[in-house]
């Protein structure tokens, strides 16, 4: 019997590797060719001219429109040069995707056709602000804003279009993408961190916060996926049961690469090194058809760029491939989620990683004074930093398989919590000395190097210290990591200054600085013991435990969003001069209306699915069983008949019990969804959704997935999770 799902399954079947062509040479020949690196500018910009535009960018000042003038005539020469005839601003809009549009390298004058790159169209340009997502900022009659250059950031190249890198504020003023504010937290914190380096090393003049990002992601068949309309309008099954084997034997994590899949893996790897996307990793996933890739670590700013780009990339090679990438966090209900895990460190400009233990009792005192103020700023914004990585998207994976919960706390292992244990019942005289020479000794020196690679890894953990950094695993496989970076940036930076002035104030009192800065690290051990958790994370023991800590344990996604808006957090974004509250509500007004359409989106597209596909194949398989039963009473007798339509029966029954349930929950779902989209805010009419919608949804799966292991394969239209999962 012939149906979608069959021809999608030979389609699917028919799919090979596809060879692909590598670039020549080795990769350091061809990594960053199409991005206009600091190298290349040499040879199209004057010294005098890099010099000015070099300084500006490393110490964070505004570029002159003049500087970019001439910086805009050796980049158009460039790109150019490598076959570009359009420039676009490459900006990061609060829908979390990036935006582009793009103009070609000519203008007319005179009624002639000039070439023309200006360092106006360079340094900014004026997109409609009133079509993208701001919060009642701008309105929809009211469209300017501003797209400007972020000269921090190489431009690059992506086939014949120069793309620019670009903030997006309003005309107003305020931001209304992730790029700025992110900008604005590294300014903050860097600032903040010398301040605070400056007690162990003058020489600081620069502190970098660094990102590295490990990239989760599902690849399915393109023919599959089109024969899924809930894939191809939400990126996630809004029905499917599990298949019976899935992950539960564990033999996908690590293992070898399909073939298809390996050709695919390939040239996103050679296209992202071409787009200067430092990859190094790729394996396997836990769950089936479930992979990542990972980059070496850079600065923040550059790496949130980069992986918004890679996974433009790794949607465009898909295509070539017959595959489409699902970077939904919970694309298949069962199975692992996909996470973006968010590695994130601070190094100075001498070369110190802040946040690894050091060669002497000095370094060491470093590290744990800026390891002690992490878990403070942690502990003080547990709340919001749950709310920077909330999503209608990633709500169905915290709390899953291969997933934190949706409660934030700290993972430090065995050793680190060790030093800070002993250093908690320390006495001062006990923990630091100076002798006559003024060398410092820590009794806690001991720290080894070795803890780098003896540090445990805790997979349960949202925010886990893992030797010389910590990883924050609650970001989305989907989301923009700038918004969970900028805030974690904030936090931090707001601590560490609140850390200098308590410091400088008993300093200007003629107390000595390392006896002070003992005492506060050791009031601040004590202080943040509540985000502290080495354990399961999915234990309803620590559920119980995080509530009695005073932890946030909400998991309303509506809810976990009004902590943007509280008072501490306003404060805390102001004081940093990250976000404004009129920003902040913009915000929060933009997550939950996204929230809103988001399920209002599944709940029709499911609507459409279990009229349209579900009960007429279960329809089908009934009327062909109730034609059996009324052969059967035909030919054999009336005792002959009940036992031999007992089964029948029995299946006549469920498929008729289930398809009752699902017409009455799609309708009371559309009910639900109507009063839903009659509430006077964003705020209740997302809190509409999480509490009245989404719970029909769950059940009018549960009779959907029912009627699959009921249904005739043969008439089950849908592809389903053993197809979906395990053809490559």
């Amino acid at each position: 019997m012939s149906n979608i799902r069959f021809e999608a399954l030979k389609n699917a079947f028919s799919h090979k590797p596809i060879v692909v062509n590598e670039p020549e040479g080795k990769v350091k020949d061809y990594f960053a060719r199409d991005v206009f690196t600091r190298e290349k500018m040499k040879e199209y910009i004057s010294r005098d001219v890099l010099d000015q535009l070099f300084d500006d960018v490393d110490n964070g000042r505004t570029i002159h429109r003049d500087i970019a003038g001439v910086v805009a005539i050796g980049i158009r020469k460039w790109a150019i040069e490598r076959g570009a005839t359009h420039f676009t601003h490459w900006f990061q809009p609060l829908t979390g995707g990036t935006a582009e549009k793009h103009d070609a390298f000519f203008t007319l004058k005179d009624g002639a056709l000039l070439e023309e790159f200006s360092g106006d169209s360079l340094y900014q340009q004026e997109p409609d602000a009133s079509s993208f997502p701001s919060g009642g900022i701008r309105n929809t009659f009211e469209a300017r804003g501003y797209s400007a250059w972020d000269p921090s950031s190489p431009v690059f190249l992506i086939g014949d279009t120069l793309c620019i890198p670009t903030v997006f504020v309003a005309y107003t003023g305020e931001a209304l993408d992730y790029k700025t504010p992110l900008i604005r937290s590294t300014a903050s914190l860097c600032h903040a961190a010398r301040e605070v380096c400056a007690y162990f090393d003058k020489q600081v003049k620069h502190v970098h916060a660094n990102l590295g990002w490990e990239q989760e992601y599902f690849l399915v068949d393109e023919s599959l996926y089109n024969a899924r309309p809930d894939l191809m309008l939400t990126g996630r099954t809004l029905m499917g049961h599990n298949s019976a084997k899935s992950q539960q034997l564990e033999d996908h994590y690590f293992g070898a690469i399909p073939a298809r899949v390996l050709a695919f893996m390939r040239e996103l790897e050679y296209e992202a090194l071409k787009a200067g996307i430092p990859v190094r990793t790729r394996h396997n996933e836990v769950a089936p058809n479930q992979f990542e890739m990972a980059p070496i670590f850079e600065d923040v700013n550059l790496a949130n760029d980069h992986n918004l780009l890679v996974m433009s990339i790794m949607e465009r090679v898909a295509e070539r491939h017959h595959f489409r990438v699902l970077l939904h966090e919970k694309p298949y209900a069962g199975v692992n989620g996909s996470g973006k895990h968010c590695n994130w460190s601070l190094q100075t400009n001498t070369g110190i990683n802040l946040l690894a233990p050091g060669k002497n009792p000095y370094q060491n005192l470093q590290f744990v004074t800026f390891l002690v103020n992490v878990l403070m700023a942690v502990q003080r914004h547990n709340g919001l930093l749950k709310a920077s990585i909330v999503s209608a998207t990633n709500e169905h994976r915290l709390g899953a398989n291969e997933a934190p919960p949706a409660i934030i706390s700290v993972f430090l292992g065995k050793q680190i919590s060790a030093v800070l244990d002993k250093l908690e019942h320390a006495k001062a005289e006990e923990a630091i000395i100076i002798n006559a020479k003024k060398e410092m000794k820590l009794g806690v020196a001991n720290i080894p190097e070795i803890l780098l690679d003896n540090t445990d890894r805790n997979r349960t953990s949202p925010f886990a210290f893992t030797g010389n950094r910590f990883e924050f695993r609650a970001v989305g496989s989907s989301a923009n990591c700038g918004a969970a970076m900028l805030a974690l940036n904030a936090a931090v930076a707001e601590q560490l200054m609140l850390f200098k002035e308590e410091v400088d104030k008993r300093i200007e009192k003629g107390e000595a600085k390392e006896r002070v800065l003992f005492d506060v690290i050791k009031k601040y051990i004590v202080a943040c013991k509540a985000i502290r958790f080495d354990g399961n994370g999915y234990s309803e023991e620590w559920k119980a435990e995080a509530a009695k800590r005073g932890l946030d344990c909400e998991t309303s996604v509506p809810l976990v969003i009004d902590r943007y808006l509280a008072p501490d957090s306003i404060k805390m974004f102001e004081t940093t001069d990250v976000l404004s509250e009129a920003e902040l509500q913009s915000r929060s007004e933009v997550k939950w209306e996204t929230y809103s359409k988001k399920l209002q989106i599944e709940s029709r597209v499911m609507g459409d699915l279990v009229v349209n596909h579900v009960l007429p194949a279960a329809k089908r398989y009934q009327t062909m069983l109730l034609q059996n039963v009324l052969t059967v009473k035909q030919v054999f007798s009336a005792d002959e008949t009940a036992s031999l339509n007992e089964m029948d029966y029995s299946i006549i029954r469920q498929i008729e019990h289930h398809s009752g349930a699902i017409l009455e929950g799609v309708e009371r779902m559309t009910e639900a969804r109507h009063k839903a989209n009659r509430q006077p805010d964003e705020r209740s009419k997302a809190i509409a959704y999480h509490d009245h919608v989404l719970p029909l949804m769950a059940e009018i799966r549960e009779h959907a997935d029912a009627l699959e292991l009921i249904v005739d394969d043969e008439m089950w239209t849908l592809p389903k999770y053993r197809e979906l999962m395990f053809v490559h």
